[in-house]
């Protein structure tokens, strides 16, 4: 690929993320996009990313790197204590994603994530509940021990990623706030307390009812 076609793609890339966070991933056309872009060729989005998919995993991916890298750092450090913290951990989920508050794209970011995870069928990468180096799927094999069983069973786990993503994704919205560090630790906070919610005698029976229906 040449310079101009490069630029051309990163230029796809950068409008589709800005439109996608405005609009919503499927509320703008992607005849919109190549125009805003300011692409010549009105092929050049199927060229270079296929379709909407194509295009939307481009923008995930322009991010993913430095995510997954402070995640799994964070992760070491949990690792290499005594004993697995909660809050520890917590910090580990949301602190790598709340890092994009600070800059327009990185919040841009953020409002897709959080699109992405509240649809009526969330949209999650593959990875993190199949790839052991994903660290996301990491994040929630050193999770799992601190949870109860039927906390575990209910996607305890998912509850408090889509937690961590819509929250991060409506502070996006109106930000930057000179107390996002404040936001971010009482996210953490909340995530921790999420996590290790006690389960009532309600629940428990329901679950249990639940589990017998479904026993052939």
């Amino acid at each position: 690929m040449g310079t101009a076609g490069r630029e051309t793609r990163e230029r796809l890339i950068e409008t589709a993320e800005r439109l996608f966070a405005a609009e919503g991933v499927y509320g703008v056309s992607l005849r919109e996009i190549v125009r805003a872009s300011g692409a010549r060729n009105v092929t050049a989005l199927q060229y270079h990313f296929g379709d909407r998919r194509g295009l939307l995993r481009a923008v995930l991916e322009r991010h993913r790197a430095e995510v997954e890298s402070a995640r799994h750092a964070l992760l070491d450090a949990c690792e290499a204590g005594e004993r697995v913290d909660v809050r520890a951990l917590s910090a580990a989920l949301v602190r790598p994603l709340a890092a994009k508050l600070a800059y327009p794209s990185g919040r841009a970011y953020l409002q897709i994530l959080g699109e992405l995870v509240n649809r009526p069928e969330p949209l999650i990468g593959r990875a993190s509940v199949s790839d052991p180096a994903d660290s996301t799927y990491r994040w929630r094999t050193l999770t799992a021990p601190l949870l109860e069983e039927d906390a575990a069973r209910l996607h305890r786990r998912f509850v408090a990623v889509r937690f961590t993503m819509i929250e991060l994704a409506r502070r996006a919205q109106s930000g930057p706030h000179a107390d996002d560090r404040l936001f971010t630790s009482h996210l953490i906070d909340l995530v921790a307390a999420v996590l290790l919610a006690p389960l009532s005698a309600e629940t428990h029976r329901l679950a249990a009812e639940r589990d017998r229906e479904r026993t052939p």
